[in-house]
């Protein structure tokens, strides 16, 4: 059960379309195309507007190649138990990001073949369970990630922690399920 609905079309008005207009382009901002989860956000337009913004940069901005970041935010969504999450990202792994149906079972799994891929969803772990990580784990990324890469990556397992606690807590809804 949803404890926060999509908000009702009637209640659309300029602030939600303000708070859309730097992800969506014109035509999917409305409650029929935004999606569950952006039509339950806009219940609050200026949360939504400035968290919008730093979500962008993590999908779009990132400095993490889409294959590493599409890797974490899989873990994320699966230690989150966000099937909301899990499933959008599912799609753009195999689409975007290459990944392969096994590739992403694993990574759900919380493990990979590659062991610098191994070390990188251990440390979504860490990160989760510790809110930090340890000395050792971040001298070991940072021999293939930058400091820059290794700043979105505690960014993209903090933002998509921060959205699968909002998903999960509002009960957002499959698009085909509504």
């Amino acid at each position: 059960m949803a404890l926060l609905s999509p908000l009702p079309a009637e209640l659309w008005d300029e602030d939600v379309d303000a708070a859309l207009k730097g992800l969506m382009p014109r035509h999917m901002r409305n409650p029929e195309q935004a999606g569950t989860a952006m039509a339950t956000l806009v219940h609050h337009p200026e949360l939504t507007k400035a968290f919008l913004g730093f979500s962008v940069h993590l999908l779009f901005r990132s400095t993490l190649p889409a294959r590493l970041r599409e890797l974490v935010i899989l873990r994320v969504a699966a230690l989150h138990d966000c099937s909301y999450e899990r499933e959008h990202h599912v799609e753009i792994a195999g689409t975007e990001a290459g990944l392969t149906p096994d590739e992403i079972a694993a990574a759900l799994d919380g493990s990979a073949e590659d062991p610098f891929e191994q070390r990188l969803l251990d440390s979504v772990r860490e990160l989760t369970e510790t809110s930090r990580l340890s000395e050792e784990t971040w001298t070991a990324l940072s021999e293939h990630l930058t400091t820059k890469q290794l700043m979105d990556l505690i960014f993209t397992v903090g933002g998509y922690s921060l959205m699968a606690m909002a998903y999960n807590t509002f009960g957002i809804e499959f698009e085909d399920e509504r």
